[in-house]
């Protein structure tokens, strides 16, 4: 969760477009409380359709765990045509799957969340062998629909009552590790979003462990 976070705040924070969305939607479908603090219940926050498709489109670009493997059972032929014998190892990029124009098309590393978003508005299936940052089939991720609903509370904790800013300068990449972590961090500004004033420089080091952040200091302007 913290992994995806972390590239799912870059994400948004580099397509201010997605972000305008992602706060209409909480606007519309969350009720405000004391401090602007929304009501982050189960039933409140599955209406947030946009949000979900935005953070399903940040876990295919960036999915936490990005490479898997598998072993064979016995030998079998797989639907490309190649023969594998029984005890091999199969090692499968789900990085490298996330962005295939053959499975996701020609735009298939942009960021649009809408590719996941039906005519009707409700959000598309997507089959599990093709967005497989969950796993598929009995392999499938039990935690899958908890983990979303944690991730969709932080960003509506996080976007609506603050805006991150991105530090200018900074090279953002990928770590090579069982983990997608960033290399380097997210160094951002996050300036809150009721009144002006109070800006506190951050790097986000796993964004958020619910909110793990190393804070630099704190400028009151």
């Amino acid at each position: 969760i913290s992994s995806g976070l972390s590239w799912f705040f870059w994400l948004v924070a580099t397509h201010p477009s997605v972000e305008s969305k992602i706060l209409e939607e909480i606007r519309k479908n969350l009720p405000a409380r004391e401090g602007n603090w929304k009501n982050l219940g189960v039933e409140s926050i599955s209406r947030l359709t946009y949000l979900h498709a935005a953070i399903s489109e940040a876990l295919r670009l960036y999915p936490p765990i990005p490479i898997e493997h598998k072993c064979a059972l016995k030998s079998d032929m797989l639907p490309s045509g190649h023969w594998i014998n029984s005890n091999t190892m199969i090692l499968y990029s789900l990085y490298t799957m996330g962005r295939a124009e053959e499975i996701w098309g020609e735009d298939c590393l942009k960021f649009i969340p809408e590719r996941w978003i039906s005519k009707q508005g409700g959000i598309i299936h997507i089959p599990s062998y093709k967005f497989i940052a969950f796993n598929a089939g009995p392999r499938s991720c039990l935690g899958k629909d908890i983990s979303y609903t944690e991730m969709k509370m932080v960003a509506v904790s996080i976007l609506s009552n603050y805006h991150v800013h991105l530090v200018e300068g900074q090279i953002i990449s990928p770590r090579v590790s069982i983990v997608l972590h960033m290399k380097h961090g997210l160094k951002v500004r996050v300036t809150k979003r009721s009144f002006c004033g109070q800006e506190i420089y951050v790097i986000v080091t796993d964004c958020v462990r619910l909110l793990h952040v190393t804070f630099i200091r704190n400028v009151e302007v």
